[in-house]
């Protein structure tokens, strides 16, 4: 198994214009990478260090990164939808979304999850998409064939497009659907809502007529898990 610090460097210093930063968490390295070139970086990561694999393709987006809007150290009394500061989905019309939407400079991104048999490790690749209004990166098809999917449902998501992908179309909502279910600006209960019209034999679409409304809250709980954490970040901290 290779050292990971040894190959972040090794990555950096070979490939400059490519790798924007790398962090080391868990014993999982993750590289953010530029999209200049970045299929050539990929080519690269293929046939000189071994990650033969591409295990998965996953979507991000930042938009309500960090925004915290529950009472996090207990649970609420109250009931559901009771948050402290509305700003997340669920709390606002799908019209009057957070204006943080358009303010961003990066808010898509799509991982890379890689892995190498021959080296018994893992590598996870972040890219940024340079355009929030209509998110594009280049296609690996060509590199990994297992993308295909990946990249169809990954656009199907997050609406994120792959230049250069053979057949890129949706692969998991229905056809004719409006919008990209992931992202963090659609509503929980989407757009429209399908019944089945018996005066005109057929099934219809209607304006959806269920309130968005936060489900969960999002609870820090105090067990030993998180105790333990905590610990021994205090014991770090002292010495």
């Amino acid at each position: 198994m290779r050292e990971l610090l040894t190959l972040a460097g090794d990555l950096q210093s070979r490939f400059q214009e490519h790798v924007r930063d790398y962090t080391l968490a868990h014993d999982q390295l993750t590289v953010t990478v530029a999209k200049t070139d970045f299929q050539q970086f990929a080519l690269a990561l293929r046939d000189e260090y071994q990650y033969e694999t591409l295990m998965d393709i996953a979507g991000v987006d930042y938009l309500q990164y960090g925004v915290a809007e529950w009472q996090t150290e207990d649970a609420s009394g109250e009931g559901f939808s009771r948050a402290v500061e509305p700003a997340t989905a669920g709390h606002f019309t799908f019209s009057d979304a957070p204006a943080q939407a358009t303010d961003m400079e990066e808010r898509f991104a799509v991982i890379y999850q890689l892995l190498s048999i021959e080296n018994n490790d893992r590598l996870t690749l972040k890219l940024f998409c340079e355009n929030n209004d209509f998110p594009v990166v280049p296609s690996v098809t060509s590199i990994w064939s297992s993308a295909d999917w990946y990249e169809r449902e990954c656009f199907d998501l997050f609406g994120i497009a792959f230049d250069g992908h053979p057949d890129l179309r949706r692969i998991l909502t229905d056809y004719g659907f409006v919008g990209h279910p992931f992202r963090k600006d659609f509503p929980l209960s989407g757009h429209v809502e399908m019944k089945y019209d018996e005066e005109q034999k057929r099934v219809v679409y209607q304006p959806v007529s269920i309130e968005p409304r936060v489900l969960v809250p999002r609870v820090i709980r105090k067990d030993h898990r998180y105790q333990e954490d905590q610990a021994a970040e205090e014991q770090a901290s002292d010495a």
